[in-house]
């Protein structure tokens, strides 16, 4: 009898533990599988930025008051809207020439990438840009930001400007939109190039002679941190 009733308390026992591990199992399983489910909604139901237009090869004219201001060239366009955020991406380039009231080119800047922030106004460009103004001096640079509003550009990166006798290394810049009115930051290279431009006269009937252009005078560079303002 006490063998019997031994064996009733083991066996009931097992019988307990069986139904707890089966119970654990099935809990385990239960929330496995709802974990999935949910990962997998949560995947499925993410919105993808996406956007909303695109475009290959595009060009546009941007007027005012039956004026033009500037002309864009891109090979691609991308627009998005996102969380009521509205911008336009260049991902391969984009190149800009604006235009003064008697519509006469005043400026251009391109960029390999570049970034339109459509309700702000402003521009962003990266990536060998480059900003000309109706003299022929060039700014080169990394990154640049134009704010269309206030009519200015501006970095923090290094820049170099390019003009017709000198060129001139610093880091920050801010101009006019024109760049016509600019002012490095911190000024850290001036170099002045003088060319010979006198031309070159050949006689009749004598084949032409291409003369090899002479060697500009290159004096040291004048390192300086103080800022430099051009208007």
């Amino acid at each position: 009898m006490k063998i019997q009733k031994l064996d009733s308390k083991i066996l009931h026992g097992i019988k307990q533990i069986s139904i707890a591990v089966l119970f654990m199992g099935a809990a385990i399983l239960f929330y496995a599988c709802e974990s999935n489910n949910l990962a997998e909604i949560k995947a499925f139901s993410a919105p993808e930025n996406l956007p909303v237009q695109e475009a290959t090869n595009f060009q546009t004219t941007y007027t005012d008051s039956g004026k033009i201001r500037y002309t864009l060239k891109t090979p691609k366009l991308l627009r998005f809207e996102t969380d009521g955020v509205s911008y336009t991406e260049f991902p391969q380039g984009v190149e800009i020439v604006k235009y003064d009231a008697q519509q006469k080119i005043v400026s251009s800047i391109r960029a390999d990438y570049a970034k339109e922030f459509v309700k702000e106004a402003k521009w962003e460009a990266k990536n060998n840009v480059v900003v000309t103004n109706v003299d022929g001096d060039s700014l080169l640079t990394e990154h640049l930001i134009w704010e269309e509003k206030n009519e200015k550009i501006y970095t923090e990166e290094f820049v170099k400007i390019i003009r017709e006798d000198q060129i001139i290394t610093g880091v920050g810049l801010t101009s006019d939109q024109n760049m016509e009115n600019w002012k490095i930051k911190n000024v850290k290279g001036i170099l002045y190039v003088t060319v010979n431009k006198e031309p070159k006269t050949t006689q009749e009937n004598q084949p032409l002679q291409i003369a090899q252009p002479e060697r500009p005078d290159i004096p040291k560079p004048q390192d300086t941190d103080k800022a430099i303002q051009f208007k």
